[in-house]
């Protein structure tokens, strides 16, 4: 039998019909709807910094780095070499890269430096654009910023940290916060026993020197949850004789040496791997209380409420990059004689991908821009206030199905780990639990509704800035007005409710402010019913050329 030689050896196969890499890709120029925004919510002094974290975010080092910290998760050490107790967490170099690239653009600063109104529309759109190259690293970067207004409850406090966090300098070192030239601060809340129900704590504070606010306490008991735990303060609750209150927990003490914080494992998660959460133990842990004794979950609800916020940008960001990888991927991938983005079933699916993305986008920041008005105006505050469960609510819960879907467009390639996809999708349930999940944020939504007059009152003005403009929205809104009649009946209903008002709310700046096409699509999908129980499911005679186009479809 003859034999071939090796110079005739034949290749198995050849490589063709596969897109090439997705980065670099510049993220900022790449989405209309996301400049637009910022535009129009009023941060537009800030494009030029969004344009350069844009670029470097959807570089393809900085999603290099994404991979890596997501494949070389953190490691718990707690003890040296030696044996001696020091519970601190390892984090692959890129983790510390990305951390460096967030406080460098000042993701975690800008809201409360900027001096000019629109910095938390910058702030909601940097975590935007950087969520898409890492999620995980936006925890620590979102609880500093949002620890800022629970701080300042306690002035002395605000003046010695304030200045840290704020710091455009990521410092990695674990020691002291006084010697380092940038600072993060975690959170410790729910416990086994209650989860969200932290009015059953059972972690106790014993004064030191008095007690009151700004007075040094020790603390004992244990967190179920302690968000990225080599943080160098956590604000946590624990109770005193006057009840649950918040304290400042700081990784070191005065004379140099740890603070008792112990921590027992990290967490391994769905997703979110990059980022280590922890259950830890206070041993007679140094603290000092934040505001007023008994006081503890009105403090820590600013915080809370700014974590949302960032729960909703996260959300949106997750989405975006999904719909990103879906429309890179079928236009340039071909099937059945045509690249994917031209298959007449295909381009409903990306279409409808893309007006819950554009969607999405436009709540959170509205929703942001309430927050900066809210500085000044009481009306915009109650409208933040509200506004941001809602927002979170619903982006959240969207994010997941959208995700799947945009994960199908890829076929097999979606489904192994040698791309992102599947990354984005253990990543997108996340933000729908943390800082509430979804019974939680609509009980919320019907306590504001109920004691805050104010908020109601604003939502209202907010709704009524459409009406007259579109029949559909206008017969949605007319069933919102006849739920809030009967409050009784509220409470089974709390889900659909704000669902209902997510809807009415992004499709009135969809009809406002998005072009005709889509808007329209939204709101005949969305609110007049002509839409399946999946995406790519729109109405006959949707104009999927002129959607697809300003998401950024390959042509």
């Amino acid at each position: 039998m003859a034999h071939r030689a090796p110079s005739e050896t034949l290749a198995t196969h050849t490589v063709t019909n596969q897109p090439p890499d997705y980065a670099p890709c510049d993220l900022w120029r790449t989405d209309t709807a996301l400049r637009e925004a910022v535009r129009r919510e009023g941060a537009g002094w800030a494009e030029e910094a969004l344009a350069s974290l844009g670029a470097e975010a959807g570089s393809a080092g900085v999603m290099e780095w994404g991979e890596q910290a997501n494949r070389h998760p953190p490691e718990f050490r707690p003890f040296d070499r030696y044996g001696r107790r020091i519970d601190e967490v390892e984090f692959h170099p890129a983790y510390h890269s990305l951390m460096e690239t967030a406080f460098r653009h000042r993701i975690q600063a800008i809201a409360w430096t900027a001096g000019r109104p629109g910095g938390h529309v910058a702030h909601a759109a940097m975590g935007y654009l950087m969520t898409q190259a890492e999620a995980g690293v936006l925890c620590p970067v979102a609880m500093t910023y949002a620890a800022v207004p629970a701080l300042k409850r306690q002035p002395e406090l605000a003046a010695e940290w304030l200045p840290r966090l704020l710091s455009d300098r990521y410092d990695p070192r674990f020691i002291p916060a006084v010697e380092k030239t940038g600072a993060t601060i975690g959170m410790a809340m729910t416990e086994k026993q209650g989860g969200s129900d932290v009015r059953a704590n059972t972690t106790v504070a014993h004064p030191l020197d008095g007690g009151g606010a700004g007075r040094p306490y020790r603390l004992t008991g244990h967190k179920w949850f302690c968000s990225a735990p080599m943080s160098d303060a956590f604000l946590t609750l624990a109770r005193t004789g006057g009840g649950l209150s918040c304290f400042l927990v700081p990784r070191w003490l005065p004379d140099g040496t740890r603070n008792a914080i112990r921590i027992q494992r990290l967490k391994d998660k769905l997703g979110n791997r990059s980022n280590a959460s922890a259950e830890i133990d206070y041993d007679g842990a140094e603290a000092v209380m934040i505001g007023e004794e008994g006081r503890g979950v009105a403090g820590i609800i600013e915080m809370v409420h700014h974590t949302r916020l960032d729960c909703g940008y996260a959300a949106a960001g997750l989405m975006r990059a999904a719909l990103s990888r879906a429309l890179h991927h079928a236009g340039h991938r071909s099937a059945f004689g045509d690249l994917l983005i031209r298959q007449p079933l295909m381009r409903p699916v990306l279409a409808d991908l893309a007006l819950e993305s554009e969607a999405a986008v436009a709540l959170v920041l509205r929703v942001a821009r309430a927050f900066d008005a809210g500085e000044a105006d009481p009306a915009a505050r109650a409208f933040a206030r509200l506004a941001v469960a809602i927002m979170k609510y619903w982006v959240a819960k969207r994010c997941p199905a959208l995700v799947y879907e945009a994960l199908e467009c890829h076929g097999g390639n979606g489904y192994v780990e040698d791309g992102i996809m599947p990354r984005l999708y253990r990543e997108a349930p996340l933000n729908a639990i943390w800082e509430g999940s979804g019974n939680v944020i609509a009980l919320d939504v019907l306590r504001t509704l109920d004691r805050e007059p104010a908020a109601l009152a604003a939502l209202e003005t907010e709704l009524a800035a459409t009406r007259g403009m579109d029949a559909r929205l206008d017969g949605w809104v007319a069933g919102i007005r006849s739920m809030l009649t009967d409050p009784a009946a509220l409470v089974p209903q709390a889900r659909r409710l704000v669902e209902r008002l997510a809807l009415a709310l992004q499709a009135g700046l969809l009809l406002r402010h998005a072009p005709p096409a889509v808007a329209d699509a939204f709101c005949a999908s969305r609110l007049g019913g002509d839409w399946g129980h999946l995406f790519g499911t729109l109405p006959p005679g949707t104009d999927t050329d002129a959607i697809l186009e300003r998401a950024g479809a390959p042509g």
